[in-house]
């Protein structure tokens, strides 16, 4: 916890902090779970970003439905080969402390990003450029010359690609790729993150954290596009139970829920018109088999998991809210795929009931009956969505000999322990932070071995590690025919599927709710809403 705020509040002293703000415009967003951090290279998930993408803001910067925009840069130039990106920053652009932001404070992060002891989970996200996966793995140090970001002058910063990479400029929109305030980080070390010393150069500065309540930020004065947010101050509540989240919505102490229980989603077409944003977006709900633990090792036991769960009732029936089923890793409609066939599984073709009697074959091979069932634990972050589909799956499982032990925590603990490996099965899900299938296969590559020997795993949590996949991704990324490069990802996911990586469930729907005084709220593939967008009529 980087905050040194305590002591939380009632119930009744939250009503009157909401309904007697010293601000003007207060929006109320219901945030999910405790953020474990607002440093952007330490952050792992949404209810991190929704927070980090209000305060700071990178060389590229998201409009309203997500589309990359220029940021702290006002241009960009590429070089005719597509490797070399010179970005000239804006006139006049401030950290919130009133200290200019320069180039050198990208310079300063990106290393910051890769180097090991910074020990970022998502700086593969940031690979493209040059010397980063050398420095991440401790081939290269951190303050190598030949790195590939360097700060010509204040205003100028030049990247160098180790390849083209059609997905770039919407890679620098993710909070990887962040600058962070190089003369704080240097007095405070990881303290900068603290509430009495954190610094940002985003439309919004973080002023409150309250652990376990909210976290609370006010509209910069420094922001160079200050005059056009509409906001006035944003709370972002710390809120995991989402029966409890939509009644306090609906009590009007909450303008925007980022999520709801799945069987009040009719509740809320039915009787609040235009307040529901049920959109799909890229994004994949999954579960997650430790292949380091015996028998997940064996991939017929993991295909008798996969195939045995019905996934074609999880959206209309489990959760009433009608997510598809995903039988693939790659979500539909993300870019740069064109030309590949969908990947569809064999055993798709079979009826539920033959792919249930074929499980429990496999499982009768591996040792495994109603009678001498397997017994696994299987683990999901705290949420009444992933406990009612837990429950439904484990059912599902003792049909073929599998009695599943259910485990939930807090989000932050939960994958903790599947970043640790503790765990046999375990909840996860992924939302594309840029739309190209390399940011779902990349989550599917072999660890980075460490310099101490260690292999860190990243974002890969059932340590899934096949040589050919790894090739196909890496070979990839250094491939310019888009055509080409499409086909070699393709592959990869064929492969990785048909090995059964991991258990694809459903494609995600956002299940924001809305209050009419919001606007500017637009629905996007990637489900991103910044609040520098956003406006509320009282």
């Amino acid at each position: 916890m980087t905050s040194v705020l305590k002591a939380a509040a009632t119930a009744g002293a939250l009503s009157l902090l909401m309904a007697s703000t010293a601000l003007g415009v207060t929006l109320n967003t219901m945030n999910g779970s405790e953020p474990g951090t607002l440093d952007p290279h330490k952050a792992s998930g949404d209810w991190q970003n929704r927070i980090i993408g209000d305060y700071i803001e990178g060389l590229m910067a998201e409009d309203a439905k997500a589309a990359p925009i220029p940021g702290q840069a006002e241009s960009y130039t590429l070089s005719e080969d597509g490797l070399v990106y010179t970005f000239k920053l804006r006139d006049g652009i401030q950290w919130s402390d009133g200290t200019p932001v320069t180039a050198a404070d990208f310079e300063f992060a990106f290393r910051r990003l890769f180097n090991p002891a910074t020990a970022s989970e998502y700086a593969y996200l940031q690979y493209p450029i040059k010397g980063g996966s050398e420095i991440a793995e401790g081939t290269m140090t951190p303050d190598s010359a030949d790195f590939g970001v360097k700060a010509i002058d204040d205003k100028t910063l030049e990247i160098t690609l180790e390849a083209p990479t059609p997905y770039f400029l919407d890679a620098l929109t993710h909070y990887t790729a962040y600058p962070v305030p190089k003369h704080v980080i240097e007095a405070k070390g990881d303290a900068w993150t603290n509430v009495e010393n954190i610094v940002g150069n985003g439309p919004f500065k973080v002023t409150e954290w309250v652990p376990g309540n909210y976290v609370k930020s006010v509209k910069s004065d420094t922001y160079y596009d200050k005059d056009n947010v509409k906001i006035d101050e944003v709370l972002y509540y710390v809120q995991d139970d989402l029966a409890a989240a939509f009644n306090r919505y609906r009590a009007g102490e909450y303008d925007i829920l980022t999520d709801l229980p799945a069987d009040q989603q009719k509740i809320v077409t039915d009787t609040m018109p235009g307040e529901g944003r049920f959109a799909p977006f890229q994004g994949i709900h999954y579960y997650v088999i430790n292949q380091e633990k015996a028998p997940f090792d064996n991939v017929n036991v993991r295909k008798a998991l996969s195939i045995s769960i019905n996934r074609e009732i999880i959206g209309p029936d489990i959760w009433g809210s009608g997510e598809p089923a995903a039988y693939a890793w790659v979500p539909p409609g993300t870019g740069n795929y064109e030309g590949v066939t969908p990947y569809t599984p064999e055993y798709i073709e079979l009826t539920y009931e033959e792919r249930v009697a074929e499980a429990k074959k496999l499982m009768a091979e591996a040792g495994y009956t109603p009678e001498n069932p397997l017994k696994l634990q299987l683990r999901y972050n705290t949420n009444d969505n992933h406990q009612n589909l837990a429950i439904a799956i484990s059912a599902m499982w003792q049909e073929i000999g599998v009695q599943a032990e259910l485990f939930n925590a807090e989000t932050p603990v939960h994958y903790d322990a599947l970043r640790a490996g503790d765990f046999d099965v375990g909840r996860a899900g992924w939302l594309n932070d840029y739309s190209d299938p390399s940011n779902t296969l990349e989550l599917l590559k072999s660890g980075t071995k460490q310099a101490d020997g260690t292999i860190n795993w990243g974002n890969n949590y059932g340590r899934y590690s096949n040589e050919t996949v790894d090739k196909l991704v890496t070979d990839a990324a250094s491939e310019q025919d888009l055509a080409v490069r499409a086909k070699l990802l393709g592959d990869a996911e064929k492969l990785a599927m048909d090995e059964f990586a991991a258990i694809p469930l459903v494609w995600y729907l956002a299940s924001n709710v809305v209050k009419p005084s919001v606007q500017g709220f637009e629905d996007n593939a990637k489900d991103t809403h910044r609040t520098r967008w956003l406006s509320k009529t009282e």
